[in-house]
This record gives C-alpha cells, structure tokens and sequence, in this order.
C-alpha cells in the first residue's frame, strides 16, 4: 500500500472517517498523562500528527512541537490551526525524518502499518528523535481487545438464542487474514489491515526499539465505538486501546 497516497485520498474525509482517540477516552487519561510531561520549557513532536487532533494538548503544554505527517492534504488542514508554536513537516516517519532530539514525543495509533518491518522502524525513529532524558506517549490498538470484543458479540447473540456456528462470519471479517497475520496482529479494520499489539508483545518488542517502557495504561472506549446500538447490559469491561509510556532505553 502507498501510505502517502492512502492518507491523501482520506483527508477529505478523514474526520468522519478516523476514530476520534480523545472525544471517546471515557476517563480523560491521555490529560493525565499530558498533565503528567508537561513543561513549557521543553519541545515536543507529535509522531504521525494527521489534521492536528493534539495540538489542542500539546500546544498548551509546550514551548515548541514539530507536527509530523507522511500526508501533505493532512498537514494542509493542519496548517489552518490556530497554533504559533507548531512547525509542520512532511516526512514518511518509518525512514529517516531527520528530527532533532525533542523532550517529549506522543504518537497516536500510527505504529498500526500492515507490515511489522514498517512498525519496528516508526518504533525506532521514535527512539531516535528521543533526549536521553526524554518520555513518549504512544497509543496502539490492542489484540487483547479485539479478541474480546468478538467473544462479547458472541455472547450477546448467545443471549439472543444464536449458537456461534450460525452467526453470519461477515461479523468476523476482522480476521480473515492468513492465521500467520493474525498471530502476529495483523488484523482487518474496514478492510485494512492493522497492526495490534498483545501487553506481553509491548514489553518485548519496546526494547528491541530503543525504547524503556514505565507504565502501560488503558484508554477505554464505550461500546458504540465497536457496535452501533449496543445493549445497555454491555458494561464494564469496555474495549481499549493500550497506552505506552516509556523513554529512550540506555545503550
């Protein structure tokens, strides 16, 4: 896939289309944790910025941030935020972006490529553009919930008096990749395939990176954003995505 051409084509419609990570962080953590880095003294640079969805954070909370996006129409949009301490720079994250070392980088559900080569690369670069006294905060979409939201479809058709053989298996097209994919996480969102991450993946793959991980949190989400009109009994748990704090691992 053309990633650049791919998040071109978007743009147009990329709000409605792209999961909106802060409007639907039921406990407002991702302010914790900007709450958490925050330093008016430091630079920051939001890894895979899209249309600008952090600046409202990170501007706030920053001397300077450098918005990086491999997709110029995005960066375009971007552009029209009232921000005058954020620079925009086109780069294709996964080769070198030439970045210099920043206090802080957040990166929200970019380390999701159909390939793990381009992943562990983003991961790298990550680590590269890093202070050794610097945090990250990066967002990746969980295995775990994946899986768990289906078994809690399953369940609520159960309810419904359907046994799991007769439910429709377009219900499960997120896992019609090869079963070597999808061991690795690499599942289909919208037809798209999109790298998960298991908790115990995270903990292994990080210091392959560079990258010392401290806390990995969750960013729960209500039920609507995985079914349309979910029941009222479907409660708690809620789905998730994992929340990874970490720093640049000491060589």
């Amino acid at each position: 896939m053309n990633a650049k051409k791919h998040w071109d084509d978007i743009a147009p419609s990329y709000n409605a289309e792209i999961f909106d990570v802060f409007n639907s962080d039921r406990k407002k953590i991702l302010n914790k944790y900007f709450n958490k880095y925050a330093n008016k003294k430091h630079s920051a640079i939001d890894f895979g910025c899209g249309n600008g969805k952090a600046f409202p954070y990170l501007a706030p909370r920053f001397k300077t941030i450098i918005g990086v996006d491999i997709s110029q129409g995005l960066l375009n949009q971007a552009k029209e935020l009232p921000y005058k301490n954020i620079v925009l720079k086109q780069a294709d994250l996964t080769r070198s972006a030439r970045l210099p070392q920043t206090d802080f980088i957040f990166c929200c559900n970019v380390a999701i490529l159909s390939t793990v080569e381009g992943n562990l690369a983003l991961l790298k670069n990550i680590s590269k553009a890093l202070k050794n006294s610097g945090s990250a905060l990066i967002v990746i979409p969980s295995l775990e919930s994946m899986i768990f939201s289906a078994w809690r479809m399953i369940d609520w058709y159960q309810k419904e008096k359907v046994k799991p053989e007769k439910i429709d298996r377009s219900e499960f097209s997120g896992f019609t990749n090869a079963q070597t994919d999808i061991l690795q996480g690499l599942v289909s969102i919208d037809g798209v395939t999109t790298k998960h991450y298991t908790s115990q993946e995270i903990e292994i793959i990080f210091p392959r990176c560079g990258l010392q991980v401290s806390v990995v949190d969750k960013i729960e989400y209500d039920w609507s954003s995985e079914f349309a009109s979910p029941p009222r009994w479907m409660t708690e748990p809620y789905p998730w995505d994992w929340l990874v704090s970490c720093s640049k691992l000491s060589s």
